[in-house]
């Protein structure tokens, strides 16, 4: 497996208009805010809204099918990493390559499904996590700016949505 190099600089995806991964970001941030705020006042069973949406991540990542990418799609928003078979009504993600958007899936998938779990079986403090990941993708899809994108940019993951910026960072 290729080494990536290490970078510096800000990774920052546009933000000039609504793509279908930038709205999708946003729908799930707020399904994760909300099911969140209901888990841990009104009933804990809301973290299965969670999990599902946790696991809807992970199948984006694997597969690049997105449900919510394909309603987007079908209501007239345009992909900016989906796969670019003509004549498709369905919105798939390319999976060519383990690029840094398509990692965020992943992780995002991962880490919020084993949080979910804990905050079901051992204590509720663990959706905090899942609060903080559901701000963060509202965070991300409103100004573009991504803690994770930016470590996994840091690393040297090979970035889709902003190509550019890997052109203007420094190498090392």
């Amino acid at each position: 497996m290729p080494r990536m190099p290490l970078r510096s600089g800000i990774y920052i995806v546009p933000t000039d208009r609504w793509y279908i991964e930038r709205t999708v970001w946003l729908i799930a941030g707020t399904v994760l805010v909300t099911a969140t705020a209901l888990a841990a006042l009104h009933r804990p069973l809301w973290v299965l809204v969670i999990i599902a949406t946790s696991l809807a991540s992970l199948n984006v990542s694997l597969t690049g099918f997105c449900i919510v990418g394909s309603v987007l799609r079908l209501l007239g928003f345009t992909p900016m990493l989906g796969d670019p078979a003509p004549g498709s009504r369905f919105y798939r993600m390319r999976t060519d390559s383990w690029y840094l958007e398509r990692r965020i899936y992943a992780a995002v998938g991962v880490n919020v499904s084993v949080a979910s779990v804990l905050a079901l079986v051992h204590s509720a403090w663990w959706l905090i996590f899942t609060g903080f990941v559901g701000v963060a993708m509202i965070w991300f899809a409103a100004t573009g700016f991504c803690i994770m994108a930016n470590g996994l940019y840091w690393l040297g993951a090979e970035p889709r949505l902003a190509p550019e910026a890997a052109a203007r960072s420094h190498v090392s």
